[in-house]
């Protein structure tokens, strides 16, 4: 059974798109821990990060970096942490999350955001790649 991401991946359910290649897509969470909370994901759907193939994992690993820097041009804060939990989705991913305390890490703490927010942060992000 497809997951919600690979429904993301294939158009049947919109999200806000930060950046992707042919092998990987980056978008917002819609229910993030900070504002610029953005998920990263392989296209193809494995479970678990750690079942990836090295090629794979490194490269999305490498993808995520390259985004850091733009969220955190665009997002105020002091660094862009990075969890894996999988947990929530079965599908590999990796969460930037704009930090400014420990606090803004805490995933049972998420914060309200309305979908015009979640365009306007998108675009700007997309203006810092």
């Amino acid at each position: 059974m497809a997951t919600i991401f690979s429904k993301i991946i294939s158009g049947e359910i919109p999200c806000h798109k930060i950046a992707e290649t042919e092998d990987f897509l980056a978008f917002l969470d819609v229910f993030p821990c900070a504002k610029g909370h953005t998920l990263v994901i392989p296209k193809k759907e494995v479970d678990y990060i750690f079942d990836l193939e090295d090629d794979l994992y490194l490269g999305l690993m490498a993808f995520a970096k390259s985004l850091a820097p733009a969220i955190k041009a665009a997002v105020p804060c002091k660094r862009i942490g990075v969890a894996v939990i999988g947990l929530e989705v079965p599908h590999a991913h990796v969460h930037l999350i704009p930090l400014n305390s420990m606090a803004d890490m805490d995933f049972s703490d998420k914060i309200k955001i309305s979908q015009e927010e979640l365009s306007e942060i998108a675009t700007s992000i997309q203006k810092e790649l």
